[in-house]
């Protein structure tokens, strides 16, 4: 089972394109929101050392913005 969590904003149209990507791949995920949950937001800045979204977690591998082809990477089948 993939563990993927989509760190977003509410406005972000990459986010919007990396939850429609892996929605239409069939791959479960969570997403959490660092508009409306800021200390997630820092805790994102202090792991990866990136402000921007999305970044996704794919099984312990970072995803920095929209990059299919590496998300699928670390999907394990």
């Amino acid at each position: 089972m993939n563990q993927i969590t989509v760190y977003t904003t509410t406005t972000c149209p990459y986010c919007h394109m990396v939850k429609h990507f892996l929605k239409k791949q069939g791959l479960p995920f969570q997403e959490v929101n660092v508009q409306q949950n800021p200390a997630a937001g820092q805790r994102l800045v202090e792991t990866t050392g990136q402000m921007g979204v999305p970044q996704t977690n794919v099984n312990g591998q970072w995803v920095i913005g929209y990059d299919p082809d590496r998300i699928m990477g670390f999907v394990q089948s």
